[in-house]
């Protein structure tokens, strides 16, 4: 079994479940947990002010955050990587899922750091997505209730197009890291 430690690229619809599972397969693996937005959000939020927007989607503050974003969460990675630590990395990491020569970057970028990556993605059904949205009742998420349809038909619900596991969003949490590790462990051999 190799050495090197695992990178866990997590990636799913907001409110498939990704927090939550990440949270579970870190303690199992004691792992770290980096959380897009739990490293980000209070900078974006200064940004948003000086746009004047409160909305995450908004396509000026995007334009503005999105490569810092992602290039913080990077550098916190190799950073554990290289010391040994494995990391679980939750964000929706669009480009990354959409785009093979983006994820062959961003996996590379983890593996020259010392890190064996894996992109898991967690599928979920629209009906699901949507009562988890109402139910978290998350004020980040009070633009998407307002315009569910709308809102769903915007998502990209479409499995990766880079290799990866895929568990299934209607399972609990444990049962997901259970899954997850299983695929895992054919990986490391």
């Amino acid at each position: 079994m190799s050495s090197e430690p695992f990178a866990l690229v997590m990636t799913g619809a907001p409110a498939s479940g990704k927090s939550t599972t990440a949270a579970e397969l870190a303690r199992r693996m004691g792992a770290a947990l980096l959380d897009q937005d739990s490293m980000t959000n209070p900078l974006v939020d200064v940004v948003a002010g000086v746009v004047g927007t409160s909305d995450y989607a908004d396509p000026r503050l995007a334009a503005l955050t999105r490569e810092a974003r992602y290039e913080c969460l990077l550098r916190v990675a190799s950073d554990c990587l290289r010391s040994g630590v494995p990391v679980i990395m939750i964000a929706p990491f669009t480009a990354e899922r959409q785009d093979p020569d983006a994820w062959d970057r961003l996996a590379s970028q983890l593996a020259d750091t010392g890190g064996r990556v894996r992109l898991v993605w967690i599928r979920i059904s629209p009906g699901l997505l949507i009562d988890r949205l109402v139910a978290r009742a998350a004020p980040r998420d009070q633009g998407k209730i307002d315009d569910l349809p709308g809102y769903i038909a915007s998502l990209d619900l479409d499995p990766p197009r880079a290799p990866h596991i895929e568990v299934d969003g209607a399972l609990t949490a444990s049962e997901q890291a259970t899954r997850i590790l299983e695929s895992l462990s054919d990986f490391a051999a």
